[in-house]
């Protein structure tokens, strides 16, 4: 009896996800994939072309997940723009944390599919949050402008952190930039930024990367293995 498509995809998924995250997306081949999916190859190449088609599927997870976090650890009295700047603290340390981690965002933030997907989602963030500043200004022009400032993210999480350079300037750094662009008063990013110290951030990070890490386990029915995953943070 032939194995349903649905099936096949979700073994494609599980063996994809599980070894991105175990050994880095670059690392992983199609001939891995399929030994460890137990598929076809062609049928493989039939519901994912290329690998980049995957990666959506897992952004939607880590992305909704670490939403998630942020708008829990900004108290619900301060502005949006506080749940913002932690989800950005958060996403910018968790690549610091995991090299594995660092290549599937810096890919999902490069390859088509998914770098749509990141700019349609956080464009209505961006009006509901920023729109104050640009009364005139209408979806097309947030995505218009998302689209740039997911370059800068981009370009911040490619760049590892050193003694020169080290995560809590990055964090600053990429925020001042951001907040800039978004025309925020700069009393108000000096106390975005204040409220960002004050967080222990390599420490929700790494609970963040777990609670997600578990999300994917659970989402794609696998285990992950424990050892060497995770880097501490320079």
């Amino acid at each position: 009896m032939r194995r349903s498509s649905s099936e096949t995809r979700k073994k494609i998924l599980t063996a994809c996800v599980r070894l991105f995250l175990e050994q880095g997306y670059k690392n992983t081949s199609v001939s891995q994939i399929v030994d460890e999916a137990g598929v076809a190859r062609g049928s493989y190449l039939n519901l994912f072309p290329t690998k980049d088609k995957i990666l959506l599927d897992s952004t939607e997870t880590m992305f909704d997940g670490q939403f998630g976090v942020a708008r829990s650890i900004a108290d619900s009295k301060l502005p949006s723009v506080y749940a913002y700047a932690v989800d950005t603290a958060i996403q910018l340390t968790l690549t610091e944390l995991n090299e594995n981690l660092r290549e599937i965002y810096i890919e999902a933030y490069t390859a088509p599919d998914t770098a749509e997907y990141i700019y349609v989602h956080t464009t209505a963030e961006l009006k509901e949050i920023f729109g104050g500043n640009f009364p005139d200004y209408t979806d097309s022009d947030f995505y218009e402008m998302d689209i740039g400032t997911a370059g800068l993210m981009r370009s911040y999480m490619a760049r590892k952190c050193d003694i020169h350079f080290p995560l809590e300037r990055k964090i600053s750094r990429f925020l001042t930039a951001e907040l800039r662009v978004y025309k925020v008063p700069e009393e108000e990013q000096a106390k975005v930024l204040a409220f960002i110290q004050t967080l222990d951030i390599k420490a929700i990070a790494t609970e963040v990367m777990y609670k997600l890490f578990a999300m994917l386990e659970m989402k794609y029915d696998f285990k992950l293995s424990r050892d060497g995953e995770t880097e501490e943070a320079k």
